[in-house]
């Protein structure tokens, strides 16, 4: 599986979000969702690079 595949995927899905709020098709405060989960993302980069470290 390609390297690329999952931060893509993932990017992919935030601009679905983030296009379906601008045209009205979900009503989710996306502000207040990035305000709540961007730990998440530190959290996600930091598994992601012990993983990396312990392939190589």
């Amino acid at each position: 599986m390609p390297r690329n595949l999952i931060p893509a995927l993932i990017l992919i899905a935030v601009g679905v979000l983030f296009l379906a709020n601008n045209l009205g098709w979900t009503d989710v405060g996306l502000g207040r969702l990035v305000a709540t989960w961007w730990p998440l993302v530190l959290i996600a980069v930091g598994v992601g690079l012990l993983v990396k470290g312990r392939r190589a």
